[in-house]
């Protein structure tokens, strides 16, 4: 793994980076903006802008962008995820890594990332180890009109319920405040494209870390972002790049 901007002399390439370090590279800023929160998206694309094959993301990874993702969920406070990504993903709880017990610990966070689920209709599986098992309760983010029998169910399952919203889905541009009153304040969203959308049109992201695979798929693609074309660009400013493999991890900040 080598760093490809900024260039820092006394960091060499073409090694494996320890998982301390690449902590340091994706650590969240201090403070954390203006709103005391902050909200980053991590996402692959291939070079023909797909971020999925045949339903799945994994086909676009590499063991560097894994060792990424695990690290990013390892410094957020909850990890934000669209229904349709948990159900095709086969989405499990963030687990808890002893590499990274003492800094959680020192930061006041809990022992991995609670798991947010934003879905309207609750049709999730509330007997898959999401649910079941996860090392801190998991949330269900919706809107107020969501389907009151499935509000119940999931909280029969143990799940907790956050409502953004007074509609029957929750409000993009309110999810990240939400989840914030109850001190889930570094916050991480792995998509899909339509939440990620959604968050976007609605001017809460912060960061896009968008790791770039060296592969084409072709068939059609659905991209990063999937909704309504935004008002304005929205722009962003490069924090970094590093690379391994052929695989670009790039991370960018909101600047405007």
């Amino acid at each position: 793994m080598r760093r490809l901007f900024p260039v820092v002399a006394d960091r060499p390439g073409g090694r494996e980076w320890p998982l301390e370090e690449i902590a340091a590279e994706y650590a969240y800023p201090e403070p954390l903006g203006p709103s005391g929160r902050w909200l980053r998206a991590n996402m692959v694309s291939s070079l023909d802008g797909a971020t999925e094959h045949e339903g799945r993301s994994q086909p676009l990874s590499s063991p560097a962008d894994m060792r990424i993702f695990g690290v990013l969920r390892a410094l957020a406070d909850v990890v934000v995820v669209g229904a349709e990504t948990v159900r095709r993903e086969g989405y499990g709880p963030a687990r808890a890594r002893r590499a990274f017990a003492a800094a959680r610990e020192a930061r006041g966070q809990g022992p991995a990332a609670a798991v947010a689920v934003v879905s309207a209709g609750l049709e999730l599986d509330f007997t898959a180890p999401l649910f079941t098992s996860p090392a801190v309760p998991t949330l269900v983010v919706t809107g107020e009109r969501a389907p009151a029998e499935r509000v119940a169910a999931a909280r029969h399952a143990g799940a907790r319920v956050v409502f953004a919203g007074e509609e029957a889905h929750a409000r993009a541009e309110l999810i990240p405040g939400a989840l914030a009153e109850l001190g889930l304040r570094r916050q991480l969203t792995e998509g899909g494209p339509r939440l990620l959308g959604a968050l976007a049109a609605a001017g809460v992201l912060d960061e896009v870390c968008l790791s770039l695979a060296p592969r084409l798929f072709g068939g059609g693609t659905s991209g990063v972002l999937a909704g309504p074309l935004l008002a304005a660009p929205q722009e962003y400013a490069l924090d970094g790049v590093v690379e391994e493999g052929g695989f670009l991890f790039t991370r960018y900040t909101r600047s405007g």
